[in-house]
């Protein structure tokens, strides 16, 4: 049994290459089963994203050679191409890499959640596929009880990263509750679609999407509940807004002074974040010379980002231990499964010599022996039979002189005991 990776991902290819072996939805299911039926195969598992493709496989035997071409034939891809991006680990090397990924060590932005979830959504492809068993199987649990330990130890997660998670960290700072806010997002692109989800996420129910058209911010709208308004509406909803976040593609300005002014009387000067991280700016930077609006650009974003990038890789010091500590837990997990092997072996081995040798005294019996005599015969067979081959290695032992050996074979007879 060996448990190893085969991989490519954002540090060893390029985005070009890497989307050549992304697996789909609608692929998935086949790859898995075609898998599931090569030979020596007994677990397996991939994990398909943006950033990297890996396949994780329980086999038969320590080599990843099967795995590439079959990677190269299900994706249309030569070789030669794949050859020098990929990479594969090996047993421990395997469960610190997995351990790490799942914790987001390995991740393009250090400590970032999304990850863990997509591990998780790949086991749980693998076992409704029937390829996720054993070892590889005692794995992935393992390894998502050291993401939540990395979690919970440490604050590997709780500094924002990325201007999206910033923004929304920086109004759940200002504001006790956004539970009671409402949030105004101006722009339909990613970085909104982010921000209204991590918003969503940390109960912001009152959200406002403005955007040119109705049909770009409607997906967006639909995750969250959020109403549609029109650019041209802003002015008449800006006083709702404790919050405003705008990302658009405009050359100029959306949001003046003069429309805040107006939107902080109508509140009654209630304070106002607003947080541009456009560029162009979207909203007017007089607008931060106001009494009761704090007004927040990408500079000012990216600084913050900065800082807690920092605090991660001090976190990360921390989860890299877990990660440690863990891995090699579970290897001393794999290697008692040997033990149990070896012990099952041994105890047939003695019950099939204790079964001839009682089968053989019973017969005996059967013929008129006396029973008395069958019995003392019997134990004394049994008892040299047991105690030859360890005999024997204790006399190889001391003959070469492998006191370590003789000291093994003295513990596992229990003969140390009797000192």
């Amino acid at each position: 049994m060996s448990l190893f990776v085969l991989g490519i991902n954002h540090k060893t290819a390029s985005v070009d290459v890497r989307e050549k072996v992304v697996f789909s939805q609608q692929q998935l299911d086949d790859a898995l089963c075609q898998l599931k039926d090569k030979e020596g195969v007994r677990s397996v598992a991939i994990i398909s994203t943006c950033n990297r493709t890996e396949i994780y496989c329980d086999h038969d035997v320590a080599d990843t050679a099967f795995l590439v071409d079959w990677l190269c034939t299900f994706h249309h891809v030569e070789s030669d191409k794949l050859l020098s991006c990929l990479y594969s680990h090996f047993d421990l090397a395997l469960a610190l890499h997995l351990m790490r990924v799942a914790c987001g060590l390995d991740s393009l932005v250090l400590g970032e959640p999304q990850i863990l979830g997509q591990v998780k959504k790949a086991y749980g492809e693998s076992i409704r596929c029937n390829v996720m068993h054993g070892a590889l199987d005692r794995l992935f649990q393992k390894t998502f009880t050291v993401a939540k330990r990395a979690r919970t130890e440490t604050n590997i997660g709780a500094h924002a990263v990325s201007v999206a998670f910033a923004a929304c960290s920086l109004a759940r700072q200002i504001f006790e509750s956004l539970e009671t806010s409402t949030a105004l997002l101006i722009g339909a692109g990613e970085t909104i679609e982010l921000v209204a989800k991590h918003l969503y996420e940390h109960k912001c129910k009152n959200i406002i999407v403005a955007n040119r058209t109705h049909v770009r911010a409607k997906p967006i709208a639909q995750t969250c509940g959020a109403q549609i308004i029109s650019l041209e509406e802003i002015p008449e909803h800006m006083y709702k807004a404790d919050i405003v976040i705008s990302s658009t593609a405009a050359p100029l300005p959306i949001i003046g002074k003069g429309m805040v002014e107006k939107a902080l009387k109508m509140r009654r000067y209630q304070p106002m974040l607003l947080i541009d991280i456009a560029v162009p700016r979207d909203i007017e930077q007089e607008v931060g010379e106001l009494n009761d609006a704090y007004l927040y650009t990408v500079d000012d974003l990216h600084s913050i980002i900065g800082h807690n990038l920092q605090q991660r890789k001090i976190e990360a010091v921390l989860v890299e231990a877990i990660v440690e500590e863990e891995s090699h837990a579970f290897m001393g997990w794999m290697r008692s499964l040997e033990a149990v092997k070896s012990i099952k072996q041994y105890r047939a081995q003695s019950e099939a010599l204790k079964e001839a040798l009682l089968n053989k005294s019973l017969q005996a019996i059967s013929n008129g022996a006396d029973p008395m005599k069958v019995l003392v015969e019997m134990s004394n067979k049994l008892t040299n039979k047991l105690i030859h081959l360890p005999t024997q290695a204790m006399q190889d032992a001391a003959s070469q002189g492998d006191e370590h050996t003789l000291d093994t074979l003295r513990q596992s007879l229990g003969l140390n005991l009797l000192k």
